[in-house]
């Protein structure tokens, strides 16, 4: 099968992407600042903004006039490209924009891609805003809201809890396959029967750290335990055991970006209810991986 960069792209998204004239908005003088949409995000997330966070202005400068806002899970250099030719030079990213979680970029300073993604920032005039933190950190969790209402699992979702669902009638192959459609997953695995009859799923979006003494899945009611990426020696591996030794469990490894793209997609219409000076839209990361076949 042969990969091109268009497909390769449009394949990869996850989730619909929009397309953005850069004329479909009136206003050409930009009279908000980065800094202004940032305190706006904190007044508006409704818990208290913490001293230690990542969700720090990455790139850029408070002072950087606002022509438009991309939401979007991963701030890769193709999604800054896709946004600026869009118009949308402030990006609000969930995840590192400088391949760390703290986004340091001390040893990156001779690193190629590095380089060139920082000259493109500045280029453009891009500033980078990471909201990762209290965009979990809100009630409900934004991830955690926009991954059910992707899936279409709001109506399955456990009272008082936004990470466990129940099922009836479904196998873990049917619940697999419909998370890999429903999120345009390219590379979704699974561990366990196929057949496993499926009641209670609890979700992991994101990146899972290993944790036994709270892994969910170790419960008696719960079958099936989602995440975006794991270890794995440590999960995954667990879960084999728990299975080997009679249990019927089953784990569903979707992929970090397709995890919790959904998240920003809906801070994008988040965002809406209180910028209006801008145009605000979401551009999504392109899942990295594909696999080959034939």
């Amino acid at each position: 099968m042969r990969i091109t960069r268009r497909s390769f792209l449009q394949a990869g998204a996850g989730l619909a992407a929009v397309t953005f004239p850069s004329s479909a908005w009136p206003s050409a003088q930009a009279t908000l600042s980065a800094g202004d949409v940032i305190q706006r995000i904190k007044d508006k997330v409704g818990v208290p903004w913490r001293a230690q966070t990542v969700d720090n202005l990455i790139a850029g400068r408070p002072e950087t006039r606002v022509r438009g806002i991309a939401t979007t899970m991963m701030a890769t250099l193709d999604v800054m490209q896709r946004a600026a030719a869009a118009g949308r030079n402030l990006v609000i990213t969930h995840e590192p924009t400088f391949y760390s979680h703290q986004d340091t970029r001390d040893t990156l300073t001779q690193d190629p891609a590095y380089q060139f993604k920082d000259a493109f920032l500045r280029e453009h005039d891009m500033a980078v805003f990471r909201f990762h933190d209290h965009w979990h950190a809100m009630r409900p969790d934004g991830i955690a809201l926009g991954m059910a209402r992707e899936l279409g699992w709001e109506k399955n979702r456990v009272a008082d809890n936004q990470r466990e669902f129940t099922f009836a009638g479904v196998t873990l192959a049917q619940l697999a396959g419909q998370i890999r459609e429903r999120l345009g997953a390219r590379t979704v695995r699974v561990v366990g029967d196929p057949e496993l009859p499926v009641n209670r799923v609890a979700a992991s979006w994101g990146y899972f750290t290993f944790n036994p003494a709270s892994l969910a899945i170790n419960r008696p009611d719960v079958d099936v335990f989602v995440v975006g990426e794991t270890r794995e020696w440590e999960t995954v591996e667990h879960v084999q055991d728990l299975i080997a030794s009679g249990k019927k469990k089953g784990l569903i490894v979707i992929g970090h970006v397709a995890s919790e793209q959904a998240g920003m997609k809906y801070c994008a219409d988040w965002l809406k209810g209180f910028i209006t000076e801008v145009p605000v839209e979401f551009v999504p990361a392109s899942e990295p991986f594909w696999t080959p076949r034939g």
